[in-house]
């Protein structure tokens, strides 16, 4: 399954969901009334590419998602030396190996945070529009740069800048544990972002368009607490920090666009992806080779909210 933008093989973008060609982000007008977002914040979030909403999920729900990835990844939070055993699988994609990507997709308590009528309604405030499908995504547990464990951190665009209208898109991620400059997460380029018509014109056709080159560019670093959800615009070059503490870094990627649902190809693999447990299509999504997802938990129970953001019930009833 491919997208409409072509994300392939070797393109980094999550295929349970299109990038669209409707307005940009940055100039949208609103219509509907702010639910989660202050006009502060959405003026922010235009100008800058990204946004935080505070106390997006309760902190039961973040222990109860901790709690989760340390029992998948098979890993003691009391025992430091039990963070460093071997990656499940090579990552495809390079700069994800030692990021301490999660190969976890569908499970009940992923689920309920997709669902949570505060993250729906912020997704809501920026695209301005109420019909809407979450992407399917993974997890993050990031241990210390230790006992040979290299990841140096990157920055990139999930989205391919080479096309012409530029994809438009959101990404998301939900803090599962404050983060700092010294426990890594998530670094992005504003001025780079606000910058992007004019920098795109004096770039080599034959460049990178998943890598920016950031000569005269600040990379920042974004703090975030556990329980808040960071959401960006997918033209907003970032990446991950690496983590130089003594403690991990976790979170949960979760993101929503407009739904397709005349888009029967992508609504049938969505459904097939809860269903049966299983990663998008994608070379940034290597799955988990013990099929634990599949084994050992079941399928995930939706609330009609989130029936309507898997896409097994039309926005239209």
């Amino acid at each position: 399954m491919k997208n409409r933008y072509g994300f392939g093989e070797n393109a980094p973008g999550n295929n349970s969901v299109s990038n669209l060609t409707s307005a940009t982000l940055n100039r949208i007008v609103k219509t509907l009334p702010l639910r989660v977002l202050s006009a502060e914040d959405f003026e922010f979030w235009q100008h800058n590419g990204f946004v935080i909403i505070r106390n997006a999920v309760s902190m039961a729900d973040v222990e109860a998602t901790v709690a989760l990835l340390w029992e998948f990844q098979e890993m003691d939070p009391r025992d430091s030396k039990s963070w460093y055993r071997p990656q499940l699988r090579e990552n495809n994609m390079k700069e994800l190996n030692n990021s301490g990507m999660v190969e976890c997709y569908n499970n009940q308590l992923l689920w309920d945070n997709r669902q949570n009528p505060r993250i729906y309604d912020a997704f809501v405030d920026l695209w301005d529009r109420e019909d809407l499908w979450v992407t399917i995504d993974r997890a993050n547990l990031n241990p210390p740069n230790r006992h040979g464990r290299d990841f140096s951190g990157f920055i990139h665009w999930d989205a391919d800048t080479s096309l012409t209208p530029l994809p438009v898109n959101v990404q998301g991620v939900l803090a599962l544990s404050d983060t700092t400059p010294e426990t890594g997460g998530f670094q992005c380029v504003p001025a780079l972002y606000r910058d992007l018509e004019n920098w795109l014109l004096s770039q080599p056709k034959e460049r990178d368009p998943f890598v920016p080159d950031l000569n005269g560019y600040e990379t920042e670093f974004v703090p975030m607490k556990a329980g808040e959800l960071l959401i960006w615009n997918c033209l907003q070059p970032h990446g991950v920090r690496p983590n130089k503490s003594e403690t991990v870094r976790m979170a949960q990627y979760i993101s929503m666009v407009p739904a397709e649902e005349e888009n029967e190809i992508i609504r049938e693999w969505r459904t097939k992806s809860w269903a049966e447990r299983i990663p998008p299509d994608g070379y940034a999504f290597p799955g988990d080779p013990r099929n634990w997802e599949q084994d050992r938990y079941p399928k995930a129970k939706l609330s009609p909210l989130g029936e309507k953001l898997l896409g097994i019930q039309s926005w239209n009833f």
